[in-house]
């Protein structure tokens, strides 16, 4: 019987065993010193995905302290601070019980996802993004409605998912202890309160949809993405141990919380009447929900229910000043970089936060009107030679003069 010859060169370079100092064999083929040598050199080059951080570390912080750091960022809404803290603290100390018992236990914690109501620029999507940051894990927020544009009427739960695991940098493991904002989740549900027979069913259908992962499943997840992957690489992920939060403004609510509560005026006085208002609000049922146009088995997955009042005109003031970035200070920021020096008078605060009120998108609507007064000042900022100190009084605000702006000389001021 013939010996099968031996191999003259490398399989990837074409080198002959003569140039080079040996060569690998094997099945048939065989690779050079110099191509292992290559390969190694390019692996090290290769982005290395950092490894998940132990979560039996993972410290849970008091329900008092997850409010004084949202009291940080986020004005007003008490009651609604209170209610996340705790169910937030709740919800980590049931993943911290899973992960230092997870063959079980005697008695198992049922997740506590959260529904927050209240009208757009409460803070809704701000209180969910601080929750996040707290308890330092991934968070990803995605818009619902736009969502479902985007995909044809469609939504696609993994495309959900997908943003929490980029944000995670990859990592599933980090991913499963993440936050999820789903906003304007009400829309879906007007969809469903009304009489037409095909928006009745879009609106259950994305409900449906959303609950695959609310309620805790594993999702497997392509992912695309070049830079970190050479082929498109499929991950799962258990989503049974993510805290969902959905948010939305919910307009009418109040009303129907008022006809179960057979109230059938609110007080006559203005004063009275927002007071009524937020106490209705704050009476929200699951029931309400329901005949809002939630399905049960959406409203059964968020069992917390916060509710977020209407800033008031003293809170958008205290909002401008106030949080850690509150948007003054931001622009004192910015122009303390040119070397001018910023100034809001009180008048002036105060007449921005009556504007933002006439608006009616809450504190949103503050970045909008400061935009506006503070376009010129920031274009002629950078060509100032001389240091300036910049008044922005309630004349400014309303339109009627332009930004004070003083120069300072050698010697005094002009």
């Amino acid at each position: 019987m013939n010996e099968p010859s031996p191999i003259a060169n490398c399989n990837f370079c074409g080198k002959p065993a003569t140039e080079v100092t040996g060569l690998l064999t094997g099945n048939g083929a065989a690779i050079c010193n110099d191509c292992v040598t290559r390969y190694q050199a390019t692996l090290a080059q290769l982005p290395r995905v950092p490894a998940p951080r132990p979560r039996e570390q993972f410290v849970v912080p008091r329900p008092a302290e997850i409010k004084q750091h949202l009291d940080l960022y986020c004005v007003g809404q008490e009651q609604a601070k209170k209610t996340l803290a705790v169910a937030v603290h709740n919800h980590y100390k049931r993943v911290q019980q899973i992960l230092q018992h997870p063959e079980g236990d005697d008695v198992q914690i049922e997740k506590s996802n959260i529904l927050m109501t209240g009208p757009t620029g409460s803070g809704k999507t701000l209180l969910a993004r601080t929750l996040a940051k707290v308890l330092d894990v991934p968070f990803a927020m995605v818009d619902v409605t736009m969502l479902a544009e985007e995909m044809g009427g469609q939504v696609d739960a993994e495309m959900i998912l997908l943003r929490l695991l980029q944000n995670a940098d990859y990592q599933p493991e980090a991913a499963r202890h993440g936050i999820v904002y789903i906003d304007e989740i009400d829309k879906i549900a007007h969809q469903m309160a009304g009489s037409d027979i095909t928006g009745n069913r879009y609106g259950k259908r994305l409900q449906q949809t959303l609950l695959k992962i609310i309620e805790g499943t594993v999702c497997r997840i392509t992912v695309q993405d070049e830079e970190r992957f050479p082929k498109p690489q499929v991950i799962r992920l258990d989503t049974s141990e993510i805290l969902f939060i959905c948010g939305g403004a919910f307009v009418g609510l109040e009303k129907i919380i008022q006809r179960r509560l057979g109230r059938s005026t609110l007080a006559h006085t203005q004063k009275n009447a927002i007071a009524a208002r937020d106490e209705i609000l704050l009476r929200v049922e699951p029931e309400d929900l329901l005949q809002f146009g939630l399905i049960p088995e959406f409203v059964g997955r968020l069992p917390v229910i916060a509710t977020l009042l209407p800033l008031d005109e003293n809170q958008l003031v205290a909002a401008l000043t106030e949080p850690k970035n509150a948007l003054v200070k931001q622009y004192v920021k910015l122009l303390a970089m040119e070397g001018v020096e910023l100034e809001f008078t009180p008048d002036a605060l105060r007449e921005l936060a009556s504007q933002a009120l006439l608006k009616e998108t809450g504190a949103r609507a503050l970045r909008g009107l400061v935009e506006r007064i503070m376009l010129d000042v920031m274009y002629e900022a950078p060509e100032s030679t001389n240091p300036v100190h910049v008044k922005i009084t309630r004349p400014v605000v309303e339109g009627k003069i332009k930004p004070v702006v003083q120069h300072h000389y050698w010697g005094g001021t002009s």
